[in-house]
């Protein structure tokens, strides 16, 4: 299995020390690093002025929003960065969710399956480079027509830039069942936030219902990825070393989303924690968000993350070789990877 790196969202400003961790991250053989975005700082940016440094990294985004630009414009981004990284580029996409969307954006989120199909299409026409691109959906029109609000003098047109890659991988963020299996469908990759190895049967089944419908023309099944984003806390005390965690889980179930739309929650609830995401989120909406985070249990956190002794690491990682996952996209510091790297060794 290999070892990622996510450098997580910015708060106020850049993460400290974050360019030496993936600096740290290059020299040890580490697979990837991988930025996000919300709304503060951008996905592509951080991974052009630290990839500048490193030789070897691949360079992925988890994710780029599918709404902060048209679909034309990121692959516009995407093969620049992967011109300049000489290949090491992962375009991760997501369609996020209805409060950044329409409040931050200011798009429409309906339809999102339907528009993630569109936007991938385009993208995908645009790295082929084999005419100019035209499409006619129902989120997207190129060139647009008068009909649909266009002057009418709108051109077809191909990528000045000659891809490096023309099968340049997609990935996509997905956390309900029909986007799990719409990325085995049309993309080369998976990036999951809340994966457990006990339901791993059930998401090899929505992922080969993808893949059944996957066209030829696409990477074989056989090479898809599937990058999970695992939360790892090294410690002698399991349950010290989950309290880092919990804050981190409180959000995502309690404070992500509006109450009734809450797509990471949803997520959470699948795993079979409904009862502990309806008192997190009531915590987190009352204000109270040291509550919330108390009200995760080390069930929980042992489910998606990876917490503890090192011997405990090495159980865990033992369980998670035997998943879909090829990859663990982890957050720390270079202690925390220079760990995961040796533990492997010692199974």
């Amino acid at each position: 299995m290999r070892f990622g790196l996510h450098t997580g969202y910015w708060s106020a400003g850049p993460p400290t020390g974050i360019a030496e961790t993936v600096q740290a991250a290059d020299d040890l053989g580490i697979d990837s690093v991988w930025t996000a975005e919300a709304y503060g700082s951008d996905a592509l940016t951080p991974l052009a002025w630290w990839g500048a440094r490193t030789q070897r990294i691949r360079l992925g985004t988890a994710v780029m929003q599918m709404s902060a630009r048209t679909p034309t414009a990121a692959a516009m981004a995407a093969l620049t960065l992967d011109h300049l990284s000489g290949g090491r580029f992962i375009m991760g996409l997501g369609v996020s969710g209805p409060q950044v969307v329409e409040g931050w954006y200011g798009q429409p989120y309906a339809r999102p399956l339907a528009r993630t199909r569109e936007y991938v299409d385009i993208v995908r026409q645009v790295l082929r480079r084999e005419a100019p691109v035209t499409y006619d959906g129902a989120s997207y029109q190129l060139p647009l027509s008068p009909e649909r609000g266009g002057g009418g003098l709108g051109k077809a047109l191909r990528s000045t830039v000659h891809p490096l890659r023309t099968d340049l991988p997609i990935h996509l963020a997905a956390e309900g069942p029909k986007n799990i299996a719409l990325a085995a469908e049309i993309a080369d990759g998976w990036l999951p936030l809340f994966y457990s190895p006990r339901l791993d049967d059930e998401f090899r089944t929505l992922l080969d219902d993808g893949f059944a419908r996957r066209s030829p023309a696409l990477s074989a099944a056989a090479d898809f990825e599937v990058s999970a984003t695992v939360p790892v806390v090294v410690g002698d005390d399991a349950e010290r070393a989950a309290d880092t965690i919990r804050p981190f889980l409180a959000l995502y179930i309690g404070g992500m989303g509006a109450k009734g739309a809450n797509f990471h929650r949803n997520a959470v609830d699948r795993l079979g924690y409904s009862e502990v995401c309806d008192e997190v989120q009531a915590h987190f909406l009352a204000g109270d968000k040291d509550r919330a985070a108390a009200a995760i249990p080390l069930e929980l956190v042992d489910d998606v993350a990876l917490v503890g002794p090192t011997e405990k690491i090495a159980r865990g990682l033992a369980a998670w070789s035997q998943t879909a996952v090829t990859t663990l996209i982890v957050q720390g510091d270079p202690r925390t990877l220079e760990t995961l790297t040796s533990v492997p060794a010692e199974l």
